[in-house]
């Protein structure tokens, strides 16, 4: 199927200079994991807030060398918190054993759940990459501001990737640590029923309107314009829906169909993402009253309402 929409620029162009820390701003450093991947990018980042006493966003994959990286570039200074974006683990997977080390605790947008029940029959796509286990000590709340080592960050509920995915923005400045939400090499995954597109968009147009113009995500080179980028994104996705709809309209019933006329010569891991966030898409047109779903053991079948 031709497409006659013009695609999302995205930015490809990141250094992660892997396992070093690198100063973004006063009193923000990143380390990147060496955990690069088709999902991950060039890695996971986990930023270190603060001066003389921090906060640690994201801790990343259980991995050794990222531990170690992240340790050395803490310098034996007191951590007050560890924060979580969301439950995915390679953002989490460390988390407790470094509260553990570090007497620090755990805080995030509670235990990982699914945006809504599973259907009869239906498993969950990415079930083995969520850190369901794992438990905060503070669960974090919508609009509240929370002590960063020696800085306020105030926290933005910002469910769609996953339900308990969280944004935090820097009170004294205009940055926002934007997690999986919005980032610049690449649109989110959103794999229901992990996540939800209808939430997704509504966090988009959440943070478009927070005070906000630097985005620092959890993978990749930071985004000078978020704003601009992350209503970008909200394009990018309204395409995808108008893509669907015309898809079924031609004739492709199934999400295997709609993934051939729309990705049609990505390869197979890309189109594996590209499957499941069609799912999501399918979810949110047919709660539009756009898109007719019949749901059977052997999967769906696709009608305009």
């Amino acid at each position: 199927m031709a497409s006659t929409f013009r695609p999302i620029q995205f930015d490809t162009r990141f250094d992660p200079q892997t396992s070093r820390p690198v100063a973004l701003a006063a009193g923000i450093v990143r380390v990147t994991a060496p955990n690069a991947s088709p999902y991950t990018f060039t890695g996971t980042n986990s930023f270190i807030v603060g001066h003389h006493r921090l906060a640690l966003i994201d801790p990343g994959p259980d991995d050794a060398a990222h531990e170690a990286a992240l340790l050395a570039a803490i310098g034996g200074r007191p951590v007050t918190a560890i924060l979580l974006t969301h439950t995915h683990r390679d953002h989490s997977a460390l988390a407790k054993a470094l509260a553990r080390r570090l007497d620090a605790p755990l805080c995030f947008g509670g235990r990982h759940r699914l945006s809504r029940p599973l259907r009869r029959f239906e498993r969950n796509p990415i079930r083995n990459s969520c850190d369901w286990d794992l438990a905060p000590d503070r669960t974090l709340r919508d609009g509240e501001t929370i002590m960063a080592g020696d800085l306020n960050l105030s926290v933005h509920t910002t469910p769609g990737h996953c339900a308990n995915h969280l944004a935090f923005g820097l009170t004294d400045r205009d940055i926002l640590f934007s997690g999986d939400h919005v980032m610049g090499w690449n649109s989110t995954l959103v794999s229901v029923p992990d996540g939800s597109m209808a939430d997704y968009f509504a966090s988009l147009d959440k943070v478009i309107a927070l005070p906000y113009h630097r985005y620092l995500p959890g993978h990749g080179g930071e985004i000078a314009d978020g704003p601009a980028h992350a209503a970008a994104l909200k394009a990018h996705r309204e395409m995808r829906n108008e893509q669907l709809l015309e898809a079924v309209r031609n004739g492709a019933h199934t999400i295997g169909a709609v993934v051939d006329a729309i990705y049609p010569t990505q390869p197979v891991k890309v189109r594996m993402a590209a499957r499941m966030t069609m799912m999501a898409h399918v979810e949110y047109l047919e709660g539009l009253g756009k898109l007719k779903v019949r749901r059977g053991i052997f999967g769906m079948r696709l009608s305009l309402a």
